[in-house]
């Protein structure tokens, strides 16, 4: 009998319960949190620009509002309770997923030829390099002597011991054992992650399964252009994962469900059918207030987003100033489980002074609409407040005693946001 067409609504709900944004900053982070939310979305993207804070970082405070920063670089680098890897693009993996993913290290080994000229001409460069760091222990890149080749720029154009550095650890023979300044120090990885010696690497059969179940126990339910845009390393998986996906469909660990106003077919985890019922049933996609990075696992699929939010998001540090819509680096707001618009933010460190440039709220939101999806209309002073509050936690984690606020889209929602921000106010800060 053919089950009845699932609400898109539940769809986003139970996406944002997985993503751990059912109720955002709500709960403190702990060793115990942070490794069940890296195992929920299967990793947190990490990426150098750094205007308001590093993306890693601002994704666990969407999550658990401010905390050390020390303390999550202790759970990572000395309790390794996660480690990095490249799973959407380079990530925070947990430890526990290290069988998985040493198979894929192997795999690329054999899989990704674009090396094997490289390879073929530097094989000395690579025994050098994996031989001082196993007799000096922890080294970057910075301690190794070498001169880039002449007229060489851009990221593909580093010098050898670059290039064996990231070879050696995208296979496993080296992991990055800390971070100075954002720059990577590679160990060996059995020194830096003992569990490495103890550890069988699962057969590429059970890692194209695993790969499917972790991509949809992340997002809940989703389409196949879903599974190919959430988890979308290893590249050159297509086939891989397409029988992956069919084992389980055989096996009946995933089901296909019909979502309404949507074409195609949805996939979920059978297990997962009472979560999304359930789900169905919530007054609420979420509730409270936060912002998300622009490399946030809700975000890694921007098709998908759009269909779940109606919320177009792209980011703009790639787009030259006067192209720019929205901001630099801004960040999707998320209110009560909808995407209500986008902060751009500096964080002006020396002043202890967070910036807001521009709060750009959406056209539904500001003319007192329903959102694109469907649902009632948001309280808009409720909404406000929200922002004003997730502002002031921003700020808290970022170091900033006071808050700047210079543009609202629409303008006529500068004053009531202004308003928020000054009752949000603990006393003697300033807004």
């Amino acid at each position: 009998m053919p089950r009845r067409p699932v609400p898109l609504r539940a769809v986003a709900t139970l996406f944002l319960e997985r993503q751990h944004l059912a109720r955002p900053r709500a709960a403190t982070l702990t060793a115990r949190r942070l490794t069940r939310f890296v195992e929920d979305v299967g990793g947190i993207q990490m990426d150098s620009i750094n205007v308001l804070e590093r993306a890693h970082y601002l994704t666990v405070w969407s999550r658990f509002g401010p905390y050390e920063r020390a303390a999550l670089d202790r759970l990572v680098y000395r309790r390794r309770l996660l480690f990095e890897y490249w799973a959407h693009a380079a990530c925070l993996v947990p430890t526990s997923a290290l069988a998985w993913w040493r198979r894929a290290m192997l795999d690329y080994r054999v899989r990704h030829t674009g090396w094997s000229d490289w390879l073929r001409r530097n094989p000395r460069t690579l025994a050098q390099v994996k031989a001082a760091i196993l007799a000096n222990g922890p080294m970057g890149n910075a301690d190794f002597e070498g001169r880039r080749p002449a007229g060489a720029s851009g990221w593909w154009k580093w010098r050898p011991t670059q290039h064996a550095l990231h070879y050696l650890w995208m296979t496993g023979a080296l992991t990055i054992h800390s971070r100075r300044h954002f720059h990577k120090r590679f160990d060996v990885m059995e020194r830096a992650l003992p569990a490495a010696l103890a550890c069988e690497p699962v057969s590429a059969q059970e890692f194209s399964r695993w790969h499917v179940e972790r991509s949809l126990h992340a997002m809940g339910a989703a389409t196949a252009a879903d599974l190919v845009g959430y988890l979308t390393f290893p590249r050159f998986f297509g086939d891989a994962r397409r029988a992956g996906l069919r084992a389980l469909l055989d096996r009946g660990e995933v089901t296909e469900i019909e979502v309404e106003g949507q074409p195609g077919r949805w996939l979920i985890l059978t297990r997962d059918l009472p979560a999304l019922a359930r789900a169905a049933r919530a007054p609420a996609p979420s509730h409270g207030t936060t912002f998300l990075a622009p490399f946030d696992s809700l975000l890694w699929y921007r098709g998908r987003v759009a269909r779940l939010f109606g919320f177009d998001y792209r980011i703009e540090v790639y787009t030259p100033g006067p192209q720019r819509i929205h901001g630099y680096y801004t960040l999707p707001i998320l209110h009560d489980g909808q995407l209500i618009g986008r902060l751009d933010a500096k964080s002006h460190r020396a002043e202890r002074r967070l910036e807001v440039r521009h709060v750009h709220l959406q056209p539904w939101l500001a003319a007192g609409q329903a959102p694109p999806t469907g649902g009632a209309p948001l309280e808009q002073a409720a909404t406000l407040q929200g922002v004003a509050d997730a502002l002031r936690s921003l700020a808290t984690f970022v170091g900033g005693d006071d808050i700047t606020l210079r543009r609202v889209t629409p303008h006529r929602l500068r004053a009531p946001l202004a308003r928020a921000l000054v009752s949000s106010a603990p006393s003697g800060r300033q807004a």
